[in-house]
């Protein structure tokens, strides 16, 4: 009996995350294109939904993102009129990302977004849940 390759694609960790990550999002695109939103800024309008007004260094903290890649995307997202950036002020070196009154507004039609991801997707909420949980512990462990 042959020994199964460590280096096979199909037994790589890393690989079934990135094809299953491209896979995602793209079942998220179609849906987000709708709230004229792209992945990422989805994710920057989450954690404001969930809290706000938040600072930059915040945010990269829980979208655990890079300042670097996190600016364009609030760049843009104020371009669209959902946040405005302020200096803080009782650090003019920090910034604030506040929702304006349509970010707020989007959050009532962002809240089809989850089912129509599980019904495109055609599995049990039980087992996405799962799923989730399983990539946070991953996660958890990585870091």
């Amino acid at each position: 009996m042959k020994t199964a390759d460590p280096l096979a694609l199909d037994r790589q960790v890393c690989f079934a995350l990135a094809v299953a990550s491209r896979s995602v999002v793209s079942v998220y695109r179609p849906v987000l294109e709708k709230l004229g939103l792209t992945h990422p800024q989805y994710l920057v309008m989450l954690a404001l939904w969930e809290r706000n007004p938040r600072s930059v260094r915040d945010l990269g903290q829980a979208l655990m993102l890079e300042p670097a890649t996190l600016s364009p995307l609030l760049k843009r997202l104020e371009a669209s009129g959902l946040v405005s950036r302020t200096r803080n002020a009782r650090d003019d070196r920090a910034l604030d990302i506040t929702l304006t009154a349509k970010g707020l507004a989007l959050r009532d039609s962002a809240e089809d977004v989850p089912g129509a991801v599980v019904e495109r997707l055609g599995m049990p909420i039980v087992e996405l849940e799962s799923i989730r949980d399983s990539l946070t512990r991953l996660i958890a462990a990585a870091n």
